[in-house]
């Protein structure tokens, strides 16, 4: 063995010996047995009874006891470093699971003690995953920058959930401390940083009182900048729209000046906008009683722009803007369309002016199909002239043509009891009705009678024609008119001698009139008495009645009638005449129908 060799170990066995407390054995040399002894110990071999005895004899009880000590330490170690890291772990929200060996420990170990890392550190955690152990690290570097900014190094505490950060985080963002953070900087002896604080609230006061006098506000007392009056007047310097707990503040302290000028501010912000929006930046009038501003504020509400306002836009060559709000009115035009809303006359006269006739003919499609649906026309082969106009006349309560309705009606483009036909025959018995009211003419009831009958509400037609004092009328043929348009309307209801009384009893005032006859030739179809109806149908025809009136009393009768007395009254007519009332296997296939559908259920 050299002699540095020699050196090195005389040494070691000298720090050996100061670590276990073993300076009073005098012997130095390598060469001895505790130094064996020791070296074991300090590598964690195990101690045998031979070595034990040896130190007793050597009476070196105290380093027994500091290797026993040291084993145990040793031993104790590896749990209080994992205690340890769990609770580092936990602390700075480490989400993975990563041992003991990793980077992670160190990183961990420099944070809490150091506060910061390296760039280096950095990127290892976000490699890792681990964002929010990242956020808590650049909160304590921020904290630590911000301590020393302001002047707080000397508070020990690190931690971002500390109160002190988040009042740094104030100060820096020049934000207003209340009393109690303010207080808690003098009771943790934080002068410097206090001292800091009051500066700032001196500049803000003294910010706060320019403000006041700028915006008119310096009849408000208070000082403070913790009156909600500072931070409004900030917004306003700084441009931002107020809000609508802010413009009450303002009301509620009748602070007139200031609103005004928040008015003023807000309506040139709008004008601003508005020019933007509708391509009106060439124009250099920013003044809010330009006719610009109340023509972009039409625009904005999609109201119609006239001619003077148009003429306006061209003058100062804002095509552009025309454009637009042409657009953005036919747009809300087309939308109250699709809505169900019928354009006025006026939007119409627009639309005419401005060369959008397509849009009038798209509202026209829309209100057509709608008010097929109201009219319950079903399929695609309604033609839309001459019925669209018919509708809108309809619904408009003004009276058609008569002869154009029966044209329609003879053409088959008409159903003679469908919803056309009904509003049709309505608005003709309430003109009858007006006009007997204006005039007196007892003509115009019979008429509304026959009018309310077609339009399905024989009740009506029965109010028109009671209480009529018949001594008071002098014309037979107005009284046997009146009694058989009374009796077809109790015929409606299905009071069939009432229905009698009132045929008969026009038949005695007008004996040569058909209508009365056909009525009795139908009253007497709907009680199943035949033969009885044939014979007073031909008394009509004999009178003039022709044979279409027949069969459309026959058909009404068919139409009217329930279930077995339809199959009597239709098996009639086709054994009768299988030719002329063909029309009537049509009711046979629909019994037919509704017996095998009632079956099935």
């Amino acid at each position: 063995m050299s002699n540095d060799d020699l050196e090195v170990q005389v040494q070691h066995f000298a720090a050996l010996k100061s670590k276990y407390q073993a300076t009073k054995y005098e012997n130095s040399s390598p060469s001895s047995l505790l130094y064996l002894i020791l070296r074991k110990a300090d590598l964690e071999f195990e101690i045998t009874k031979f070595e034990w005895i040896w130190l007793l004899d050597h009476e070196l009880l105290e380093t027994r006891e500091a290797i026993e000590q040291e084993l145990q330490r040793k031993k104790e170690e590896p749990k209080k470093l994992d205690a340890k890291f769990s609770r580092l772990k936990s602390k700075f929200k480490v989400t993975r699971g990563l041992p003991m060996s990793s980077a992670l420990y160190p990183i961990l170990w420099k944070l809490e003690s150091e506060n910061q890392l390296t760039d280096l550190e950095f990127k290892y955690l976000q490699v890792q995953g681990l964002t929010e152990t990242v956020a808590i690290a650049e909160d304590m570097a921020r904290f630590a920058a911000l301590k020393a900014k302001y002047q707080a190094t000397q508070y020990p505490d690190s931690s971002p959930d500390s109160p002190l950060y988040q009042i740094l985080k104030q100060l820096d963002a020049r934000e207003i401390l209340s009393d109690v953070e303010a207080n808690w900087l003098f009771n943790n002896q934080l002068v410097d940083t206090r001292e800091i604080f009051w500066q700032q609230k001196a500049v803000r006061e003294g910010e706060f009182a320019q403000l006041k006098d700028k915006y008119k506000a310096s009849e408000y007392p208070e000082t403070s900048v913790l009156t909600p009056l500072y931070p409004i007047l900030k917004n306003l310097e700084a441009d931002k729209q107020l809000s609508e707990s802010e413009l009450n503040w303002l009301e509620e302290h009748q602070l007139s000046e200031t609103l005004s000028i928040v008015l003023e501010i807000e309506q040139k912000r709008h004008f601003a906008e508005l020019k933007v929006k509708y391509k009106a930046n060439e124009s250099e009038d920013s003044s809010l009683s330009s006719h610009l501003y109340k023509v972009l504020k039409k625009i904005d509400l999609d109201n119609q722009l006239g001619e003077q306002d148009i003429n306006f836009l061209k003058k100062r060559k804002l095509t552009k803007t025309i454009t637009l709000a042409l657009d953005k009115y036919v747009a809300s035009l087309k939308s109250k369309i699709q809505s169900g809303e019928p354009l006025s006359e006026a939007d119409i006269d627009w639309l005419k002016q401005n060369g959008r006739e397509d849009v009038i003919t798209f509202a026209q499609e829309k209100e057509f199909a709608a008010l097929k649906v109201k009219y319950r026309i079903i399929g695609s082969d309604f033609p839309f002239d001459p019925f669209y106009a018919i509708m809108v006349k309809l619904e408009r309560e003004e009276r058609l043509d008569p002869v154009l309705v029966v044209q329609l009606i003879q053409q088959k483009l008409l159903a003679s009891h469908g919803r056309i036909a009904m509003a049709y025959h309505r608005l003709e018995a309430l003109f009858y009705d007006q006009e007997y009211e204006r005039t007196g003419n007892k003509w115009n009831l019979p008429n509304a009678s026959s009018h309310w009958r077609k339009a399905d509400e024989p009740n009506s037609a029965l109010k028109v024609t009671e209480n009529l004092d018949f001594d008071q009328i002098k014309e037979n043929k107005l009284k046997s008119a009146l009694l058989t348009t009374r009796g077809g309307a109790f015929r409606d209801i299905d009071k069939l001698d009432d229905a009698e009384k009132c045929a008969l009893k026009a038949i005695e005032y007008q004996p040569q009139s058909h209508h009365p006859y056909t009525l009795m030739g139908a009253i007497c179809f709907e009680r199943g008495e035949f033969l009885e109806g044939e014979r007073w149908f031909k008394e009509a025809i004999k009178r003039g009645a022709e044979s279409e009136d027949i069969d459309s009393e026959l058909k009404r009768v068919v139409k009217n009638a329930k279930d077995e007395k339809r199959r009597e009254v239709v098996e009639y007519l086709l054994k009768k005449d299988p030719q002329r009332y063909a029309w009537a296997k049509a009711y046979r296939k629909r019994e037919g129908g509704e017996d095998a559908q009632r079956k099935n259920s």
